[in-house]
């Protein structure tokens, strides 16, 4: 394992990147690697394999992304020919998107082909998406792809997706594959590729069975931290805080969080979908901008809901642990979790969300009653030493205080806004996965799975109910039902029955 300093006056030039490379990232205001990038990059450009370790928000995108792009453009041997050079799996369709706009970008000035007759291409293949565009993308020629377990799998065994020509392999946040239960992909995909190729893993924890796939399909790699061994798990620029908090009294907390001096971006973590929706629904009614992402909308929306944090439309974004995996801003001040999390390492890669970059960031944990048990793992776990975290309310004194809430606000900013996008379910495929193990609170169903309708239906004849009596015509009522609640009984539907004249009665005619 290699823990060294790095120094901060280093340039992507200083360490042998291509100038193509360097004037694509300099246009976008990055000339220093962050500690993972400096440390990554002369093993990584050397062709070594490696494991990079660091905290979410620390660069491990470029760690990887820059030294794929130098190498297989720079390879004379092996000229680009359309075929798949490299290959970078990430476990959600956010972070599928996130790595393909950086890598796009950090590309814009690279030529592909023999004689460098083309632009570099990159193209992203994730679940949520019709497969036509994706497969025709692929048809006419991409030198990097950026994928989803699932749909990759989907693509590469209906002969799609050509894995043969590898010679750059990526698993991006393994240890949230690990979560979501896609180790089994990633193994059947490992078997369709090279073994004479480069191979880097990049996550922020390093679980065991993590580092068992590590052994399996790598070449005796070199194992990088991008901070001492004994260092916190958690931002150091962050601060955190945790207070018990009532179920019903949460809602009314977070809209006066909202409304700390210096708030900017902020994210709200839920354990559930239904519990996301609820939140955004009910702080947009307070007057607040907000957004939601969960497994309950279509990708379409989920896009559009993270755009719009992206640019400001909104500026507060509720979400699952699941959907928000991959949503990487820089900007972001505030994060509180309405819920708790699973674990600790989920507990790392939420406020992981806030303090990037060197920046500073506020964490607001609100622990109800019965998460207490959880929390209680959770901190001693991470060394928080907040076994027992204090008892407010939304009027508690010591909240404004210590989170810098201006006195006299109230729980409501304005009139209601735009209300977050409703779920809209979109069919779904081996590809988009990318939200399994996401809960709903009505069960394992999930919360949106309805009971079917009854329906109703009552007969009629010429137009006219069957249920009044007819004139000239005997009828039987059937017993008439009364209901629990104890309504009037409904009329019964009458029967009709034909009167025979018997042979007496006609012959005396």
């Amino acid at each position: 394992m290699t823990d060294i300093t790095t120094d901060p006056n280093t340039t992507f030039a200083d360490l042998g990147v291509r100038d193509e490379i360097v004037k694509a990232l300099s246009e976008n205001g990055i000339e220093h690697p962050f500690a993972i990038q400096e440390l990554t990059l002369p093993l990584a450009l050397a062709g070594d394999d490696l494991i990079g370790q660091a905290r979410t928000g620390m660069g491990k995108t470029f760690a990887f992304g820059v030294p794929l792009l130098h190498r297989i453009t720079t390879d004379q041997t092996r000229p680009l020919n359309g075929i798949p050079r490299a290959l970078i799996v990430v476990p959600t369709r956010e972070l599928c998107l996130q790595v393909y706009g950086d890598l796009a970008a950090a590309s814009k000035y690279l030529k592909a082909g023999e004689e460098g007759e083309r632009k570099f291409v990159v193209t992203s293949i994730y679940g949520g998406r019709p497969y036509e565009p994706q497969i025709e993308a692929l048809q006419k020629g991409v030198d990097l792809v950026v994928g989803t377990p699932g749909r990759l799998l989907d693509l590469a065994q209906q002969g799609h997706l050509q894995l043969g020509g590898l010679s750059g392999l990526v698993l991006d946040e393994a240890d949230e594959m690990l979560d979501l239960g896609f180790l089994p992909d990633i193994e059947r995909i490992l078997k369709q590729i090279p073994t004479e190729r480069q191979a880097m893993l990049f996550s922020a924890t390093m679980p065991g069975p993590i580092i068992t796939l590590a052994r399996t399909f790598m070449n005796q790699p070199t194992h990088i931290r991008a901070e001492a061994p004994m260092s916190s798990q958690t931002h150091d620029t962050t601060k955190q805080h945790a207070y018990r908090a009532h179920a019903l009294d949460k809602v009314e907390m977070v809209a006066r969080i909202l409304q700390a001096n210096g708030r900017g971006a902020t994210m709200i973590f839920t354990r559930t979908k239904r519990t996301a929706q609820k939140v955004a629904d009910e702080l947009a009614e307070r007057g607040f901008k907000v957004g939601a992402v969960h497994g309950d909308l279509g990708q379409g929306a989920r896009e559009k809901a993270l755009k719009a944090f992206r640019t400001g439309e909104v500026d507060v974004l509720v979400a699952t642990d699941v959907a928000a995996r991959g949503i990487d801003i820089d900007d972001i001040t505030h994060v509180i979790n309405y819920q708790i999390p699973e674990d600790e390492q989920a507990y790392v890669h939420r406020i992981g969300r806030t303090g990037r970059a060197g920046k500073t960031g506020i964490a607001v944990t609100l622990v109800d009653w019965d998460e207490l048990p959880r929390w209680t793992m959770i901190d001693k776990a991470l060394g928080l030493d907040t076994p027992d975290p204090v008892e407010t309310y939304s009027s508690s004194d010591h909240l404004y205080e210590e989170l810098d809430i201006p006195a006299g606000v109230t729980g409501t900013i304005g009139r209601p806004t735009r209300t977050a996008d409703k779920p809209k379910r979109e069919p779904r495929d081996r590809g988009d996965r990318g939200d399994r193990g996401e809960r709903g609170d009505g069960g394992e169903r999930g919360e949106s799975e309805r009971p079917a309708r009854t329906r109703s239906r009552r007969r009629t004849r010429g137009g006219e109910a069957a249920t009044g009596h007819v004139e000239g015509v005997e009828s039987t009522d059937a017993a008439a039902p009364t209901s629990e609640a104890g309504d009037a009984p409904s009329p019964a539907r009458k029967r009709r029955r034909r009167r025979r004249p018997n042979a007496a009665s006609s012959n005396a005619g």
